[in-house]
């Protein structure tokens, strides 16, 4: 064959990038997925294990941990189809039909959103599904049965993640058919990790008396590191759900960051105001409910939204955890190691509702390609069609209801069931131990901090001695 009239390599067909298939976008898509990854491993991992005494700093990172990789391969396995595949029942939109999502032949094929490959839109959707079981763990450390975890993680996502997910993100799910907005996961991954995680602690019962009582940080500084990283990787968890590059994504992740610096300093400043002391640890909280707030509502709402957003999420938050929280004799029963009730149930419907006032038309369209069926109510009244507005409000309103009746119901079954194969709470002993307890490691070994130490040797027969406590080192 005569090649003198062949097109430059560049222009050629290349099998690996289809016509259909955008470089730009699908490189995106990628990168905003590691992002959201990032969160998880090694973000919260380090914000966990930093934020717990110095006993439990393995076993809660180590949770996360094993979340991850679970949640992957049970996603594979058959979530991502009952979240995002054919549904199960016609007449019932509200789960898919499980599936593997292994083969070439369907990863290859461009997926129902965006000009990539399903295997693009697997692993983007994978790590959504793995921080949703990572924050339900904040709920539960320093007490629960690390087996008992083991379990929970594959059965949950199995049936009460993959129902939201497919009910709300699916383009046949039962409340996206009738106009839910739930830009990056608001409800799907916020709310319901919050109230997940606070039924499934009120299961297993709450931290020794001593650990309750006394809880302070191990390393704030590590978990600053860890929150870092879980703010700078929100860029991918809301800049990535448009799909695309486009201007819409621009907005969302500007959008993430200025609601979330207006909630951090709203927090600081009641602090500041009511306790008289710049908290750390709550300018994290602060940090975290912004993030949660924005997130359903990222790309579709202006700037000066976002604001106003960012203040009522470092107030109202601020206001149930400190104020209601300890009035309260149901929530103090319930012992909530990391409050994501208040940070992410709270502020995750607040966020969604908080959407249906200030979501607007030209924004959705560029979102969902709609101008008339998605109008916040604030706009509602300036076109004159209030009754949108009002329905739209309706429907973010049915969508809070939804997530926290399905995650009550589903994680409370899920706890009862585990507690038949073992113990969900580990012993009390075991408790006033911690890591060394459940995993024969420890976090840290300092020398003069009256930790364990290694086993010592003497310098001069280099014989082997009994480990001793810092508090008995006899000075040469």
């Amino acid at each position: 064959m005569n090649n003198t009239y062949a097109l430059p390599p560049g222009l050629m067909y290349d099998e690996a990038s289809p016509d259909w298939m955008s470089k730009a976008d699908n490189a995106w898509q990628l990168t905003a997925a590691t992002l959201v990854g990032m969160q998880s491993v090694p973000g919260l991992i380090i914000l966990y294990g930093g934020a717990v005494k110095k006993k439990w700093a393995v076993n809660s990172a180590f949770m996360a941990f094993y979340a991850f990789a679970c949640v992957l391969l049970c996603w594979v396995g058959w979530g991502y189809h009952m979240s995002f595949g054919s549904p199960l029942f016609s007449s019932a939109p509200f789960w898919g039909r499980a599936d593997v999502a292994l083969d070439q032949k369907y990863l290859f094929t461009q997926a129902f959103l965006g000009k990539f490959p399903n295997a693009t839109m697997v692993y983007f959707q994978f790590v959504f599904a793995a921080i949703t079981l990572i924050l339900i763990a904040g709920a539960l450390l320093g007490r629960m049965n690390f087996y008992a975890w083991m379990l929970f993680v594959p059965l949950w996502l199995t049936f009460s993640y993959t129902i939201g997910a497919y009910s709300i993100w699916s383009p046949k799910g039962w409340l996206a058919v009738r106009g839910i907005i739930d830009y990056s996961g608001g409800y799907v991954i916020h709310l319901s990790s919050g109230v997940a995680g606070f039924t499934a602690a009120y299961w297993v019962g709450p931290r020794s008396t001593k650990d309750r009582e006394r809880f302070p940080p191990n390393n704030i500084l590590l978990m600053l590191t860890g929150a870092g990283l879980l703010w700078m990787g929100w860029t991918g968890f809301n800049g990535g759900d448009p799909y695309v590059v486009s201007m819409d994504a621009s907005l969302a992740v500007l959008n993430t960051h200025v609601c979330t610096a207006t909630s951090l300093l709203t927090w600081l400043a009641l602090d500041v105001i009511f306790f008289r002391k710049p908290s750390v640890i709550g300018a994290v909280q602060g940090m975290i409910t912004g993030l949660v707030c924005i997130t359903p509502a990222a790309g579709v709402v202006q700037g000066w939204a976002a604001i106003i957003m960012g203040l009522l999420s470092g107030s109202i938050p601020w206001y149930t955890m400190m104020v209601v929280h300890k009035k309260s004799r149901l929530l103090q029963k319930v012992d909530d190691t990391m409050a994501v009730l208040h940070t992410h149930a709270i502020a995750g419907s607040l966020g969604g509702l908080l959407t249906g006032f200030f979501a607007h038309p030209k924004l959705n369209n560029l979102f969902y390609g709609y101008y008339a069926q998605y109008v916040g109510l604030f706009y509602g009244f300036d076109m004159r069609k209030a009754h949108l507005g009002l329905r739209q409000v309706g429907i973010q309103l049915i969508g809070v209801i939804f997530v926290v009746t399905l995650n009550v119901v589903v994680t409370s079954l899920v706890c009862l069931l585990v507690q038949l194969i073992v113990p969900l709470r580990m012993s009390e002993e075991d408790m006033e131990i911690g890591d060394e307890a459940a995993h024969g490691e420890e976090a840290y070994a300092i020398w003069g901090q009256g930790e364990k130490m290694d086993v010592a040797y003497d310098l001069e027969s280099s014989a082997k001695r009994k480990p001793r406590s810092a508090g008995n080192i006899e000075m040469a």
